[in-house]
């Protein structure tokens, strides 16, 4: 109990000063016990009472408030300056395990601001097995050092191939707690391994993917996707599918971050994702080259001008743009009025009011099935 009290104490600034009052006495934790360099170090608790000392130099009530206080109240730790002796001493060994935890709690958040603040604004924390793996093996990061948990998570099969991989590449793997992971991730989840690593970014060049005679090639278009989870489950259906681009708008979109790393499994430092600035542009200059558009619309959708089709209806009989809108408002006019059509996903029941739709990142998905299993 003393152990996890020191603990405690050590986790309040030294500036910082409280005296816990009894009704009778006040003990005072003083800073000497957890700075041996003190030369009145073997001083623990000084007491002060508010009557006057007896002839012997002890405090009146001393014997029978001394086990109430110890038993009853919790000392808290004051600054070292105020502290002026006292005649109440702790054992060498509960002292030795005192000055052993607080050294290493003291010393731990200095080490964890050492550990990213070197060039920390041209990197940011990769986290997770699969994030971290690929990060390393498919070279679109700069990697700089892998931060690996301590304990048994360590010794764990992923953890040890992704420890293995940063070896292979020069990169500098350093064990750390748990709760630096924590504070590494936001409290994410980071199944004990973060990368420090230079950011990944959308890429620019527009060339066309070619058709390779088995089938028509097909981009995923969004536009204003803006919650990462949502952008990273999106990237893994479209990986997985076999979509041959996948093009975002840059304003109004969610970078592409650790976040969408950790949410596609991966897939975002495998899948490069194309940025442009403005799509109704970009679908234009596809129409002229060939390309069909092809929307998303609500199954009860009314007084569409544009051809409304089920998805399981359509087939790809050309290169085609599939054009996603982002979360709550969908597509916007100015896209809407580039589609040649507008796909719906049938319910397969009676909806309750306000559950009418699918989550973006699940209607894509299934939008995608159906489209690529109609081209081949």
């Amino acid at each position: 109990m003393l152990l996890v009290w020191c603990r405690t104490l050590h986790r309040l600034p030294v500036s910082l000063s409280r005296v816990v009052f009894s009704p009778i006495a006040s003990y005072n934790v003083t800073a000497p016990l957890l700075y041996p360099g003190d030369k009145s170090s073997s001083h623990v608790v000084s007491r002060q009472h508010r009557h006057k000392p007896g002839p012997d130099g002890r405090r009146d009530h001393e014997r029978s408030v001394k086990g109430k206080v110890w038993k009853n109240e919790m000392p808290v730790m004051q600054d070292a300056s105020l502290w002026k002796g006292g005649d109440q001493r702790v054992s060498s060994e509960l002292r030795k395990l005192c000055l052993e935890d607080s050294s290493a709690e003291r010393e731990r958040p200095v080490k964890q601001r050492s550990l990213l603040d070197s060039r920390a604004e041209s990197y940011e924390v990769v986290f997770g097995i699969a994030p971290c793996l690929l990060a390393l093996t498919q070279g679109r990061r700069k990697a700089r050092k892998l931060f690996v948990k301590d304990g048994e998570t360590s010794q764990r099969d992923s953890v040890v191939k992704v420890c293995e991989e940063a070896f292979q590449r020069g990169v500098q793997v350093q064990r750390v707690s748990k709760n630096e992971l924590d504070r590494m991730s936001s409290g994410r989840v980071h199944q004990g391994v973060c990368l420090h690593a230079s950011p990944l970014d959308f890429l620019t060049e527009h060339t066309d993917v070619k058709s390779n005679g088995k089938r028509n090639p097909l981009y995923l278009v969004l536009e204003r996707i803006q919650d990462p989870m949502n952008l990273g489950a999106i990237l893994r259906s479209a990986y997985f599918l076999g979509v041959d681009r996948v093009i975002s708008s840059l304003h109004n979109s969610c970078p592409l971050s650790p976040v969408v790393s950790k949410a596609s499994s991966g897939v975002l430092e495998v899948l490069g994702v194309y940025g442009c600035e403005n799509l109704k542009d970009m679908v234009k200059l596809k129409v002229k080259r060939g390309w069909q558009v092809v929307g998303t619309v609500a199954a009860d959708a009314d007084g569409s001008v544009i051809p409304v089709t089920q998805c399981s209806d359509f087939h790809m009989t050309k290169p085609t743009l599939l054009l996603m809108g982002g979360e709550g408002e969908g597509l916007s006019q100015e896209l809407l009025s580039l589609c040649q059509t507008l796909l719906t996903i049938p319910a397969g029941r009676d909806l309750c009011a306000g559950v009418e739709s699918l989550n973006v990142s699940v209607a894509t998905g299934i939008l995608l099935h159906s489209l690529l299993s109609s081209n081949r």
